[in-house]
């Protein structure tokens, strides 16, 4: 048995910003996919990864049981393929911002949700949200708190943006020009990033009355434009507010950027050749960068492996 696939996904913009209402744009990216299935003879992984579905199963038991009105899932064959090893087989790196638990998710909703929301139907902003909430439920066994976007963007494979908390929609991305200079590109860290901690440092930074204001005033501004921008496809005020955003994010979020690359942060601040970003949570696993000038930004970076998103 092998079920269909389901692809990671990157927040090009609205890390962080999202949960304090700025605007976000989530797109798929099809690099990474994952997919139930259920082997003869499963591997040390297969096994490792069953094992966390039966906790799974159980937590969903549990989430059946207090939200009935939310979601409810056909528990019994849930139950019945997870007791014969089925497992998530995915190329989906874990803890690195690319949403491998949303595709987990958004497989065990597509194959055991009842009465479920497809693709297929009018997608309203109801039903978005509906979804939205009952995906951020489900994640939150792996996370502690989800927003409910991975899976969400996992599951319906389209990009999707957020214009607030209670108002998202599916939305078209301008087409990709493979011709062009400018790209989106990720760099591997190198080092496996734990969302839950970085979350907290987060939360507790909230606290602070001076946070909250460069919050607002700047890193949700900058996020706004940039995601404006890139839908209008203006590229001169897309790259000028993600080197805004870039060095806001250096200034407030240190903690998020592993230490090995404050000075290539910087360095693409001092030189225009590239800006940096957070990719999910951060703390480790990608970064996402940005370049007006993809050659200029690869022998900038020549000792990094770098990974292409998208053309402009």
């Amino acid at each position: 048995m092998k079920g269909p696939l389901f692809y990671s996904k990157i927040l090009l913009f609205g890390e962080y910003g999202i949960i304090k209402d700025s605007k976000g744009l989530s797109i798929p990216y099809n690099f990474y996919n994952g997919a139930l299935k259920v082997d003869q003879n499963p591997s040390e992984e297969a096994k490792k990864s069953n094992e966390s579905l039966q906790r799974f199963v159980h937590y969903l038991e549990q989430l059946q049981q207090n939200q009935p009105d939310l979601v409810t899932f056909n528990l019994e064959q849930l139950k019945d393929d997870v007791s014969k090893g089925m497992y998530f087989d995915s190329s989906i790196p874990q803890g690195y911002g690319v949403g491998s638990s949303g595709a987990l998710v958004a497989a065990i909703y597509d194959k055991y949700a009842q009465n479920k929301i497809t693709v297929l139907e009018n997608l309203t902003r109801e039903k978005l949200l509906q979804l939205k909430t009952i995906f951020s439920e489900m994640e939150s066994f792996f996370h502690g708190k989800s927003s409910g976007l991975d899976p969400l963007n996992s599951y319906l494979s389209i990009p999707i943006l957020i214009n607030s908390k209670d108002n998202i929609e599916a939305t078209g991305i301008p087409s990709q020009n493979t011709q062009g200079k400018g790209a989106v590109f990720l760099i591997d860290s190198g080092i496996v990033g734990e969302t839950a901690p970085m979350v907290n440092i987060f939360m507790e930074n909230l606290k602070d009355k001076g946070f909250r204001k460069m919050l607002q005033e700047q890193f949700v501004k900058y996020t706004d434009a940039c995601v404006e921008n890139f839908l209008g496809g203006d590229k001169k005020s897309l790259f000028s507010n993600t080197k805004k955003l870039s060095k806001v994010v250096l200034h407030n979020f240190k903690p998020m950027i592993p230490e090995q690359f404050h000075h290539v942060w910087q360095k693409g601040i001092d030189t225009d050749d590239y800006y940096l970003k957070l990719c999910g949570s951060g703390g480790g696993g990608y970064i996402l960068g940005f370049t007006q000038d993809l050659e200029k930004a690869q022998q900038s970076l020549k000792d990094y492996k770098l990974e292409v998103v998208y053309q402009f």
